[in-house]
């Protein structure tokens, strides 16, 4: 069987763990560098290679990988990918983005002789670190065997296959309105909590070990809590555009929302309230609701 050489695009929270695990699974990762060069230098330590161009990444790989912010960023760097893709190159797309973006994508680089899945990830930056993320995945039959055992060097926890190409990231755009709506009611829980007199603490106790607690509850209380804020380094930004993404595929199939709608403009409030930046994360949710209900924190 001819190795696979793997490029990666987006080498950051989510993608220096994927690029460090495929290395040590003996694939050759070619990287280039975005804003920051720590995670660069890094990967290059550990046997990388560094392209200068997404010319020069095309060229080089025979399955690239795209970790970027959204779906305009993705189909930016797929134009920038194709004049110099190999015959047959598979682009991998692990964002969360728009499922008719992928739809485009994949019939666009189809008709230029390559292919496309949807692979957008489950997990946390702790878990990219440790190859412990799991995927969801659309793609063909054959794409996806193909793939298979390349998504298995970073998703340790799970590869499910869940149908063509744009089935991957419906299915995450549903994750996410689960973990977000989630996020969304935590905030709001604990702002009530505290207007009729119950501590954090005392809320924490009573969820935390019962039918109600989760992965997700307990990175979420790991800053309502413990004041850790780093413990999910999940943008508020990126929250309300996946949330925007489902508002959006709801619309395509003629469905209301209205969950969906209340936790986007939960985000959407926070946002507009300042929480626009780069180290403002999903868990510090609970401060602007909080400042919005009229309740301290800190």
């Amino acid at each position: 069987m001819t190795q696979e050489n793997i490029g990666f695009v987006g080498v950051g929270l989510m993608g220096h763990g994927m690029a460090k695990s495929l290395l040590a699974a003996g694939y050759p990762v070619t990287v280039i560098a975005h804003r920051n060069r720590t995670p660069v230098e890094d990967l290059l330590s550990h046997g990388a290679t560094e392209a200068e161009s997404l010319a020069d990444l095309a060229a080089a790989s025979s399955i690239v990988h795209i970790c970027a912010p959204g779906s305009p960023e993705v189909e930016a760097v797929v134009d920038g990918l194709m004049p110099t893709l190999k015959p047959g190159a598979v682009v991998v797309d692990c964002s969360t983005s728009d499922p008719n973006s992928t739809a485009m994508l994949a019939a666009k680089l189809a008709e230029a002789g390559f292919h496309m899945a949807d692979a957008p990830l489950g997990g946390t930056p702790v878990q990219a670190e440790a190859g412990k993320l799991s995927t969801m995945v659309g793609a063909s039959d054959e794409v996806f065997q193909r793939l298979k055992p390349v998504l298995e060097a970073w998703a340790g926890t799970a590869v499910v296959h869940l149908g063509p190409n744009g089935a991957g990231h419906k299915m995450k755009l549903l994750n996410n309105f689960l973990s977000l709506g989630y996020g969304a009611m935590y905030a709001e829980a604990l702002a009530l909590a505290q207007k009729v007199g119950i501590s954090i603490e005392q809320f924490d106790s009573v969820i935390r070990g019962s039918r109600m607690d989760c992965g997700f509850y307990q990175t979420f209380m790991g800053y309502a809590l413990e004041g850790n804020r780093e413990a999910h380094k999940f943008t508020l930004t990126n929250a309300l555009k996946d949330l925007r993404y489902l508002e959006a595929m709801a619309d395509g199939v003629n469905m209301a929302n209205p969950v969906g709608n209340a936790a986007k403009n939960s985000f959407a409030m926070a946002h507009a309230m300042g929480g626009d930046g780069p180290e403002d994360y999903v868990p510090h949710l609970v401060d602007f609701v909080a400042r919005r209900s009229g309740v301290k924190t800190g």
